[in-house]
């Protein structure tokens, strides 16, 4: 209390000056506690520290003008006699009873929240506020509520006794009008100088993410992020002129056999392909698995035995060990298998809502040749606009909605354990091998994520108690699968690609550290691929375009991707990004886009302390960088990408070649 007294000596004459004080301190303590919690990894010096705590106290303030308004605008205007009133008096200690109970909430929710993703509230608390079943039953299951929310109800309540005598003397103090007004006049401009000057780039001290993230606030970010869901690629990345970017983006996307569609548009990527092998009808079924990072696995961590059944898998399939995600979300991983684009700053396309339909797709131009053509969820599509997207782009959508109650023994807060979507999926491949038809399903699992709860029985780690847990289960199924699809008429003909949708962290001292977006992938076929290595550079935008290779498909693309196996060696690239920063990776140097059109090139972006230079845009690989994301923008924001749903025709007969004559593979190592 002395602290309260010290600055604010007029003995708390306005309820205004209790609630900054409460703002600025619980600011303050969060800060702190982070800044202790990640004390190793911010590299701490005295000056970082106190530019820290300086920017910290900026974005702090400027949140704490936003949050007082509303009370000033009250304090102000309210009639007197209702001030003075016993309701009155109720309902403004009932308003700090409140406001020290969200403080404190806001307090664990950011401790919690840099636990699971080492960065203050951003996009992802935005979207997961959005989804309010999915995170209230999450919270339900993964944490013992009754006794957290005892916990803060008795905090908010002791916060009050303590301050109750001055929140009633400042009850009894009514300056005058004039006196309120000019007061809420002062707020009012200081809120919007604070709106109008403070951005994001104040708090980007340096090339340590974390020091970054502490030097913010996460309530402030919070509802930055509501405002910035998309950013303008022109107005906040470096550029080229519009004719330099078609020219080169046309040469760095199409083989010298394909052929463009437009010539009059410059931007235009679609373009023909013709069939790089002989047609091979194989069924596809594509798995996305919730947050698997390679350091589960045995093959990349000779510590972890979580993924035994993934790990035979390597030596039975075409693995491919050099693959990168393209964010840090499942949107984002969707976005990039389905469309083949890059990630486009701002929220992914997935998520934008108007624009979910009518889209160049891998289903939809699987679903022209002829295949049964299904995106299958464990929880519910509406989560995130999945059923929105793909129902608009070639799917046909299975999910907690309509699939029968009966066929889901098991499900927690995201949605049904992944062997009953296993199940699900062996279900809907023999209902479209009776008719027929061939078929590509794209499943995305979601046990490998908190509550980290799975049936009993399924293996030696209890449900419930944590992550290991859960990624032990996610493999136990994907066993179960296709040990059960191993015995389907349908199985030899079938092709199993299985890879992450992210991995499970995306912290890291850099804004975009390289080693958290490297994800596997298997191709598994027994009739149809060799096993083998596939070491050359690339990400999720080239599945698309690879896995029509392989099916011998004639088709029109606006795919961003490459065809992996047809890639010279040493001429591998990988792009990702998170939601602000985009990055282009050679295998030895990364090319990154920041807004302020800031330009920067990372050396040995895998050792201890990367290197970065700021660099002009026409550095080479810069320059590549911004072909591809301009060029993606701009495709999007034209509606280049907005796709004529053509008329369903049936390829040729099926074969059964060994395509990867064709490959050259080394044997699977560690």
């Amino acid at each position: 209390m002395q602290l309260f007294a010290k600055f604010w000596p007029a003995g708390f004459r306005s309820v205004l000056s209790i609630t900054f004080v409460s703002f600025i301190l619980a600011g303050l303590a969060t800060r702190t506690v982070l800044v202790v919690w990640a004390w190793p990894l911010i590299e701490p010096d005295p000056l970082a520290l106190a530019r820290i705590y300086a920017v910290g106290f900026v974005y702090d303030l400027a949140f704490s003008l936003y949050a007082l308004l509303p009370l000033a605008a009250y304090a102000c205007l309210v009639p007197a006699w209702l001030w003075r009133s016993k309701a009155g008096r109720i309902a403004m200690h009932g308003f700090f009873v409140l406001t020290f109970a969200t403080l404190i909430f806001t307090f664990c929710a950011e401790l919690l929240f840099w636990e699971e993703f080492a960065v203050r509230f951003n996009f992802i608390a935005v979207d997961y506020l959005v989804y309010t079943h999915e995170v209230i039953q999450n919270i339900m299951e993964s944490y013992p509520m009754p006794a957290l929310v005892a916990g803060l109800l008795a905090g908010a309540l002791a916060i009050w006794r303590m301050l109750r005598g001055r929140i009633g003397a400042a009850m009894d103090a009514r300056p005058p009008l004039a006196r309120r007004l000019a007061v809420l006049v002062a707020l009012g401009l200081a809120a919007t100088v604070a709106i109008l000057g403070l951005d994001q780039r104040l708090h980007h001290l340096g090339s340590n993410s974390y020091r970054n993230e502490l030097a913010s606030s996460g309530p402030y970010q919070f509802f930055a992020a509501f405002r910035n869901n998309e950013l303008d690629y022109a107005q906040n990345f470096a550029s080229l002129p519009e004719a330099e970017v078609a020219t080169e983006l046309r040469h760095v996307l199409a083989r010298p056999d394909e052929t463009f569609l437009d010539n009059v548009e410059p931007m235009d990527i679609a373009r023909h392909v013709p069939p790089a092998r002989p047609v091979d009808q194989m069924n596809v079924v594509l798995v996305m698995v919730e947050s698997l990072s390679p350091g589960f696995m045995h093959y990349f961590n000779s510590e972890s035995d979580l993924t035994p059944n993934l790990d035979a898998l390597v030596g039975e399939s075409l693995f491919f060990n050099d693959f990168y995600a393209t964010g840090t979300r499942t949107v984002r991983g969707l976005e990039a298998v389905t469309l083949s684009m890059p990630p486009t700053p701002g929220r992914a396309i997935v998520k934008r809502l108007g624009r979910e339909s009518g889209l160049w797709s891998l289903g939809g131009v699987l679903r022209d040749q002829g295949y049964a053509t299904e995106f299958l969820y464990g929880g519910y599509g509406y989560f995130d606009n999945m059923a929105a997207f793909f129902s608009g782009n070639g799917y046909d959508v299975y999910d907690l909605s309509n699939v029968p109650s009966e066929k889901v023994a098991f499900q927690n807060a995201w949605g049904m354990a992944d062997e009953y979507l296993f199940n699900l999926t062996l279900d809907r491949a023999d209902h479209a091998s009776d008719e027929g038809k061939p078929f590509f399903f794209h499943v995305m699992t979601t046990s490998n994520h908190r509550p980290y709860t799975y049936p009993e029985g399924r293996i030696d780690i209890p449900s419930g108690t944590g992550r290991a847990g859960a990624v032990k289960y996610t493999d136990w199924a994907i066993g179960d699968f296709l040990r059960k699809a191993r015995g389907k008429p349908w199985f030899d003909n079938t092709l199993f690609v299985i890879l992450a949708d992210h991995q499970a962290s995306s912290a890291g001292r850099a804004q975009v550290p390289v080693q958290r977006y490297r994800i596997p992938m298997w191709f598994y076929s027994p009739k149809h691929i060799k096993p083998g290595l596939m070491e050359t550079l690339s990400s999720q935008i080239d599945v698309a375009p690879t896995l029509l290779s392989l099916l011998g498909v004639e088709y029109d693309s606006a795919a961003f991707g490459r065809d992996i196996l047809a890639t010279p060696a040493g001429e591998g690239r990988a792009l990702f990004g998170n939601y602000q920063n985009l990055a282009l990776f050679d295998g030895k140097e990364i090319a990154l886009l920041s807004p302020r059109k800031e330009t920067t090139l990372r050396h040995d972006p895998f050792g201890e302390s990367p290197v970065e230079e700021s660099v002009a845009s026409d550095e080479p690989l810069v320059r590549r960088a911004i072909v591809y994301y301009e060029g993606a923008a701009d495709f999007y924001g034209k509606g280049l990408d907005v796709w004529p749903v053509p008329q369903s025709t049936l390829i040729g007969t099926a074969g059964n070649g060994d395509i990867t004559g064709q490959i050259a593979l080394t044997t699977p190592s560690h």
